[in-house]
């Protein structure tokens, strides 16, 4: 007699579900249970792709690790059906490669991301923040989203893409599009299919325009490199390209403004770390590395098994999606004694924040650069700061994103005046 086959242990859907991010934030309760009852567990949540979610941060690190068992083909991470067709993505680009495309894909920026090449942007990018904190001077209500902390990673990327400073705007509100299309406030108005499919259709109309420029009279910008390297002999093909240069302004703006944002919000719920960080600057690196760990602000992708494999006792089936959760390994108790302590002296802090394996973000080192001027500043500036509202949170399940975060606070004048358009 055939033996029974065993019952596929069940994830909740508030995992994935947009709806409970937008209210709750990262559903950390849930995540708790299942690294503690079924760290593989099968996830189907109405109106999105059935999948395995993989929560414990071990696992995260061997289905990250091995590009041979587990392709980041086809399904890149678990979005609505409504916002993305898992069997029609409209990207083509590094996060849904495998090797080796995705390493020559890779080679072609990577030189400008190097800790060498970041730390050249050091004196940039201090004054990109020292340019924003000059128009905030004093005692005022702000939000720190639209005022600070989604300008300054905007205006990095948009310089090493050679986007001019008129143009930065739109490509903020693109970003939100391609990211969380699914939230009303970005639609205008629109469904969400057909709000996602604008960001997107804009976003390449303005980078074909850039390209065909950047080919008549090459400059030294990252449009520039990628409109005329060739890979095997040939340009880089149109989908594909397009892919690249969205792929660089939508991480180049999410990742550092996320984090920041969920950075402010943490001191401000852990006045006592904040002030420790007052009394010691030279705790900046690792709070760093705290806020991001504490953040995780890109929270899944996927990987698919090429053959059947077990994890923790449970087979997952060829072709079949695991779904790491980032978010979840960050506060993995087997890894830290106190997950849900926010400690800006924690260290070691061995979090994926930032990814792992073949596609650890390649803008790692510039996120973090972004952060220490942009920390470094308020914290030797501010001189009180609260809440002056409730924070507001995308309605996405891909990223952790807060949109709104209304701030009170009396900042001092700097050394440095406003000299250069930021917005």
């Amino acid at each position: 007699m055939a033996s029974a086959i065993a019952p596929r242990p069940k994830a909740p859907a508030e995992i994935i579900d947009i709806l409970h991010y937008e209210r709750h934030g990262y559903p950390h309760e849930a995540w708790a249970k299942l690294r503690r009852e079924a760290p593989v567990a099968w996830c189907e949540a109405p109106g999105y792709p059935g999948f395995w979610a993989i929560t414990k941060h071990a696992d995260v690190i061997a289905l990250s690790k091995e590009p041979a068992r587990f392709r980041v083909a086809p399904i890149m991470a678990i979005f609505p059906r409504e916002q993305y067709d898992p069997e029609h993505f409209p990207f083509r680009h590094l996060l849904n490669m495998d090797p080796p495309e995705h390493r020559a894909y890779r080679a072609v920026l990577a030189g400008r991301f190097t800790p060498r090449a970041v730390e050249s942007l050091r004196a940039s990018t201090e004054a990109v923040v020292d340019d924003c904190l000059a128009r905030l001077e004093g005692e005022r209500n702000l939000d720190f989203v639209s005022d600070l902390s989604a300008i300054v990673p905007i205006v990095v990327i948009a310089e090493m893409l050679g986007i001019p400073e008129a143009d930065r705007q739109r490509f903020f509100h693109w970003t939100n599009l391609i990211i969380a299309g699914t939230d009303p406030d970005y639609q205008d108005g629109e469904s969400t299919t057909a709000a996602t499919e604008r960001g997107i259709r804009e976003l390449f109309a303005y980078f074909g325009e850039m390209v065909e420029a950047r080919r008549r009279q090459p400059t030294d910008d990252m449009t520039s490199v990628l409109a005329n390297v060739k890979i095997g002999g040939a340009y880089i093909p149109e989908w594909e390209l397009m892919s690249y240069l969205a792929l660089a302004v939508v991480a180049g703006n999410e990742t550092t403004r996320n984090a920041a944002t969920g950075g402010m919000l943490a001191l401000l719920e852990n006045p006592g770390e904040l002030a420790k960080l007052r009394a010691k600057p030279a705790l900046l690196r690792p709070a760093i590395e705290e806020i991001v760990r504490w953040t995780s602000p890109v929270n899944q992708f996927c990987r698919t098994p090429v053959n059947d494999v077990e994890l923790r006792g449970v087979r997952i089936p060829a072709g079949e999606p695991a779904c790491v959760f980032f978010a979840s390994a960050n506060r993995d108790e087997e890894v830290y004694a106190d997950p849900f302590a926010f400690r800006v002296d924690r260290q070691p802090n061995p979090h994926l924040g930032f990814g792992v394996g073949e596609h650890v973000c390649m803008g790692a080192h510039l996120a973090r650069l972004e952060l220490q001027s942009l920390f470094r500043a308020l914290v030797s500036r501010l001189e009180d700061v609260e809440l002056a509202g409730e924070p507001a949170r995308q309605r996405s399940s891909f990223v952790g994103g807060i949109k709104r975060l209304p701030l009170r606070w009396r900042l001092r004048p700097g050394s440095r005046g406003a000299s250069r358009a930021v917005a």
